[in-house]
């Protein structure tokens, strides 16, 4: 396997000496498997928060009056659930496994416990310790999902965003009025979590109809190889060349008395029945264009209806169904408004894909484990004293490219 078409290298820096690499987590799904590491690069004593490194960042009151600063890179990376041994390639060229060993990853010593989460982490479990010696400490899926879109939503300035008619917009999010919201995690299938606060949520509704449906059915019928090939292609497609709309029925006119346009789907596929056409007929990327607006309209309609069942205002979509792509959120977005009638937005995130496996690596402080007790992560900007929990500092523009990396500093105690 080629690691430089993974777009991460081997850790080191120019004269040829490695990062340290503090701690790795995995989020092992039934379709992707999520990998988060952070890797230091610079590490020096602050006495007490009175005393602020230069880039005068902030940080959080506690009993400890010392702090070691931890200046690094958050990495993220995914690979196929079906290509694992490509995962453990990555983290072993890496040398990622020595991360979780006691002693602050000293190779020598053979308890490697890595932080694992996802229905993989349990089955795939005795190949990890076949192949690389790891044992992975498993914690809880909906847990995890929690915990990493709490810690994203408390840590990455302009994290949440609307996209409306092609339009991004960033969303400061006021920490005290966060909770209770409906977390929408789009993986295989789709779970509707809602959260009341740290540790505080119900699995309350979900649906089988997700991610895998998506790549399944396309497979079939386009013969993409890739999720991404499939995603691509609907960016081609007309979904109206197979998707029976309400003017079909009503011979171009609305149907205005329930406030549907002549341009609202009516039935997805629906076309296919009097078309009197075989699969080869019709366009792989009309195909996928129609299959992808299908499954994020039934995503966004199921999703408002459960907000509304609870009386939650904001519903935040996740996982790596999403993509960042720009027709799925359209897509969404649409259905949310109509079915709230204007009065709910669906909220993207910009980390969507990794929250578990965020969740697991957060896990580490939660249990004490090792010299990981992260206390803040922060901008190499300066943020004021009213900032308060983590901050990360990432690109600009909104999105995360796959298997890329994001500048920051942590504090440990």
């Amino acid at each position: 396997m080629d690691l430089g078409n993974l777009g991460i290298q081997p850790n080191s820096d120019p004269n040829g000496s490695k990062d340290h690499v503090s701690h790795m987590a995995l989020d092992i799904g039934g379709t992707l498997i999520k990998l988060v590491y952070f890797s230091r690069n610079c590490e020096c004593s602050v006495e007490d928060k009175e005393d602020k490194p230069s880039n005068d960042s902030l940080l959080v009151s506690n009993d400890h009056k010392k702090f070691q600063l931890l200046k690094g890179s958050f990495h993220f990376a995914k690979f196929e659930t079906s290509k694992i041994n490509d995962c453990l390639e990555f983290i072993q060229c890496n040398q990622l496994h020595f991360s979780g060993c006691k002693h602050h990853g000293d190779p020598t010593n053979d308890k490697c416990i890595i932080k694992a989460t996802g229905g993989g982490a349990h089955k795939y479990g005795d190949l990890f310790k076949e192949k690389l010696g790891i044992c992975l400490d498993k914690e809880d899926e909906m847990d995890c999902l929690v915990a990493g879109a709490n810690f994203l939503l408390k840590a990455v300035h302009e994290e949440a965003f609307t996209y409306i008619n092609g339009q991004k917009e960033f969303l400061q999010i006021d920490h005290d009025d966060l909770y209770p919201y409906l977390l929408v995690n789009i993986g295989s299938g789709v779970s509707m979590i809602k959260v009341d606060g740290d540790s505080k949520f119900e699995r309350v509704s979900g649906t089988n109809v997700g991610g895998g449906t998506f790549w399944g059915l396309g497979r079939l019928l386009t013969k993409c190889k890739t999720f991404d090939e499939l995603l691509e292609l609907s960016h081609q497609g007309n979904n109206r060349v197979i998707d029976m709309l309400v003017g079909d029925i009503y011979g171009g006119m609305d149907y205005a008395k329930i406030g549907l346009s002549s341009m609202t789907i009516a039935s997805s596929f629906g076309k296919a029945i009097s078309d009197n056409k075989e699969l080869e007929d019709y366009k792989p990327e009309d195909i996928s264009r129609s299959l992808l607006r299908m499954i994020s309209n039934n995503i966004g309609q199921i999703s408002y209806l459960n907000a509304l069942r609870f009386g939650l205002k904001r519903i935040f979509f996740g996982g790596f169904f999403i993509r960042g792509h720009a027709y799925t959120m359209d897509t969404i977005s649409v259905a949310v408004n109509f079915w709230s009638k204007g009065e709910a937005k669906a909220l993207f995130l910009r980390h969507e894909g990794f929250l578990g496996a965020l969740g697991a690596f957060v896990s580490y402080e939660k249990h004490g484990f090792d010299d990981l007790m992260v206390r803040q992560l922060v901008h190499q900007s300066p943020v004021s004293a009213q900032d308060g929990g983590y901050k990360i500092h990432g690109s600009q523009n909104g999105e995360l490219k796959d298997n890329e990396s994001i500048e920051c500093s942590v504090y440990v105690s």
